[in-house]
């Protein structure tokens, strides 16, 4: 959205910012930069790197909540987004798996960083290696949870690019404030039957710390996984900790691989 008729000023048709936009639809400035990101509200960026879109596209999703009183700003542009989101960045209606309130808002960030489905980079593969190192541990993986599927941005350990989102102990992870254990799958009621703990790679130990992006959406996991039970010390917890800030502090900002 870079024509020069959009920077243009329009007397009849104002330039709004991210701020002035989400005051007008009643939610936070971040909720409003990752709709514009997504495509769900038309935008495009100023030369320093903003986002600004005009009056009349926001009051075209202000509408059917003037309508109808059981529409929202929000059901405006959810709807918007299904006509653009692909459908794994898409909330599933009935999932298989652990989902928190925030997770169609979880998906819009996700899709937004335009990091499912990119080449491997040296940056996220130095933090897996390393949290394997410190760990003992012969799985770590940087994991991202699409609506559809788990996929690793960085592995070590494990072949497989990606399994099924509803396999996913990230899933769980993700839900955590702070790390999320299983010490033991096997005897776990919520793991014992996963594909993962049956067949390869046979998980019985997981650790995951959720990878938040700063607006403070779970976008993944960076997570250590054994084959055998087991138990985190404190120091290798710690070390797990600090990995996880580090990879937090390499994921891209909303638009940064566009």
């Amino acid at each position: 959205m870079n024509s020069n008729s959009e920077l243009k000023p329009a007397d009849d048709d104002p330039v709004l910012t991210t701020s002035a936009a989400a005051r007008l639809l009643g939610v936070a400035t971040s909720t409003v930069q990752l709709w514009m990101e997504s495509g769900a509200i038309e935008s495009w960026k100023t030369p320093g790197g903003h986002r600004r879109t005009r009056l009349s596209r926001i009051a075209r999703l202000m509408e059917p909540a003037a309508k109808e009183a059981s529409a929202t700003v929000g059901q405006a542009v959810e709807a918007a987004m299904s006509d653009m989101t692909p459908a794994e960045f898409q909330p599933l209606p009935t999932p298989d798996y652990p989902v928190g309130k925030d997770e169609p808002t979880r998906l819009v960030a996700l899709a937004a960083s335009g990091l499912i489905d990119t080449p491997a980079e040296a940056r996220y593969d130095r933090i897996v290696r390393l949290a394997a190192a410190v760990t003992g541990s012969p799985i770590a993986l940087i994991s991202l949870l699409t609506a559809r599927r788990q996929w690793f941005k960085a592995r070590v350990g494990l072949d497989a690019q990606e399994t099924p989102r509803e396999w996913a102990f990230c899933s769980h992870a993700i839900l955590a404030e702070g790390p999320f254990v299983v010490e033991d799958a096997a005897v776990d009621e919520r793991f014992r039957a996963n594909p993962l703990v049956l067949a390869d790679p046979h998980i019985r130990f997981y650790a995951g710390v959720p990878l938040r992006d700063a607006a403070g959406n779970a976008l993944g996991t960076l997570c250590v996984i054994d084959r055998e039970p087991r138990k985190l010390r404190a120091t290798e917890l710690q070390s797990l900790l600090d990995l996880a800030d580090i990879a937090m502090e390499e994921l891209p900002e909303p638009g940064d691989r566009h």
